[in-house]
């Protein structure tokens, strides 16, 4: 299994950092080619299902996710989300913290551990490599977007 961390100081409030990064149908517009549904549609609470679609045609995979903590943050404490992820190609979790950070700003932490079927453990190097880029890229958009 690959694991990254990924961590953001962004010029948000708790709140509406939280809001960016847990507004799942936002998440289709910061990462290509992916197509997000979510059951039940909101407001987001544990077990709610978050299906990510991703790829063209053929090349295309689903990537099932389950809420299973979701503690919004408060006026000055943090806030935590994980997802399991329960796909047949893509395995592991995924944590979003929001935390209170230096000047009013936000805290963000993201972790994911990662585990590609049909990927062999000798490329998880690869694989968190390619998933702290294609997350990476994506908090970014997604805390700068409005």
């Amino acid at each position: 299994m690959a694991n990254f961390l990924l961590e953001r100081t962004a010029p948000l409030p708790l709140a509406e950092a939280w809001r960016r990064l847990t507004e799942w149908p936002r998440h289709a517009r910061a990462v290509p080619l992916t197509r997000i549904k979510v059951t039940p549609n909101a407001p987001t609470h544990e077990g709610t299902l978050v299906v990510a679609r991703s790829g063209i045609g053929p090349l295309s995979f689903t990537d099932p996710m389950e809420v299973t903590v979701w503690q919004p943050p408060g006026d000055d404490t943090p806030g935590l989300c994980r997802l399991e992820k329960r796909g047949r190609v893509v395995t592991g979790w995924a944590e979003i913290e929001v935390r209170p950070g230096p000047g009013g700003r936000t805290r963000v932490v993201w972790r994911e551990e990662i585990k590609v079927r049909f990927v062999p453990g000798g490329w998880d190097g690869v694989v968190e490599r390619v998933g702290r880029y294609v997350f990476g890229r994506a908090v970014n958009r997604l805390l700068r977007e409005v």
